[in-house]
């Protein structure tokens, strides 16, 4: 199981949104934590780095995976129109 790490930007916006879409958010996160490297129909590798998103309703989590030390880094959490500016 891997590590779950936030940036001060994505726990900004977890505290901003309604509690119970967080709660979605923060259950998708620790359920990938499980597995990244499993098929999962939302994730997808970021075109233009090395990050990842998560799509969470019309919510897209954008992070990082540091596999040599087990950890997923939580870049930003953005709605979807605004999350890949």
């Amino acid at each position: 199981m891997y590590r779950i790490s936030y940036q001060p930007q994505a726990i900004k916006a977890l505290l901003k949104m309604p509690r119970n879409t967080a709660q979605t958010i923060r259950a998708k996160i620790e359920h990938l934590a499980l597995d990244p490297h499993a098929s999962n129909n939302n994730v997808k590798k970021l075109a233009g780095g090395e990050g990842y998103r998560l799509r969470v309703g019309d919510w897209r989590v954008l992070y990082e995976l540091e596999d040599e030390r087990l950890v997923i880094v939580v870049v930003k959490i953005k709605p979807r129109g605004e999350a890949y500016q």
